[in-house]
């Protein structure tokens, strides 16, 4: 029987794959080429975006992007309950210059599992948008994901080549390992990323690597152990 990483360790098929043979590849922090969600201090960041890309300089990264947020963030100028239907903050003019576009959902946490599928689907089928950022909206231990019929999501998400972010930031750690593995299940395109709004976030993604490794995620399942050219090349094509 192989070795079990003790993050495999859940009674959920790793036994028999261990004496089988079959036990995955395990992605490392090593395998990561670059971090796609951060912030900097033209929002709610606390750094320039030169102190940031120096910062990942230094973790190894050959590659980040600046996703700050959109001017209606919902700590800033609020959603009132008419504009909270999925429709993306700037317009696909402007979204369409971006080479890295992510969707979240920040506010009107409490609409029921309807309205929010079909929110979260209709800024999923923005033909600009690459990625979808922290899907549940989670914040452990102070706010419950909120309802939403995953699958449909996630069925979606493949068809479109939209990539599921695993928000790494351990508030979050969004999606969670369930959700990780039905995402792959699903056929989807997986990202990790710190959501980091300091220099010194950029060291939580070793949080998000645990639950990528319950989930039984190898290297090849996660889009940013790409090189560069190979990540973008690998998201959902530019309009």
């Amino acid at each position: 029987m192989d070795w079990m990483a003790p993050e495999l360790r859940e009674n959920l098929g790793e036994i028999e794959a261990a004496a089988n043979h079959t036990l995955p590849h395990l992605i490392e922090e090593a395998d990561l080429r670059g971090d796609v969600h951060m912030h900097t201090h033209a929002t709610d960041g606390r750094n320039s975006i030169r102190e940031m890309a120096d910062a990942a300089l230094k973790v190894g990264y050959q590659y980040i992007a600046i996703t700050d947020h959109s001017k209606n963030l919902a700590m800033t100028n609020g959603l009132d309950e008419k504009r909270a239907d999925g429709a993306l903050d700037l317009d696909n003019e402007v979204l369409a210059q971006m080479d890295v576009v992510i969707a979240s959902v920040h506010s009107r946490f409490d609409q029921s599992r309807d309205e929010m599928t079909a929110r979260v689907l209709r800024a999923v089928e923005n033909p600009n948008v690459r990625i979808l950022g922290h899907p549940t909206g989670r914040l452990i231990l102070r706010r419950e994901p909120f309802a939403l019929d995953m699958g449909a999501v996630l069925r979606r998400a493949a068809e479109l080549g939209v990539a599921m972010e695993h928000n790494a930031a351990p508030e979050r750690l969004d999606l969670c390992d369930r959700d990780l593995r039905l995402a792959k299940k699903s056929g989807c395109r997986i990202v990790i990323n710190t959501d980091a709004h300091d220099t010194r976030h950029l060291g939580k993604m070793s949080y998000g690597l645990c639950q990528l490794r319950r989930a039984w995620l190898e290297p090849k399942d996660v889009l940013n152990t790409l090189q560069p050219e190979e990540f973008l090349a690998a998201l959902r094509p530019r309009v």
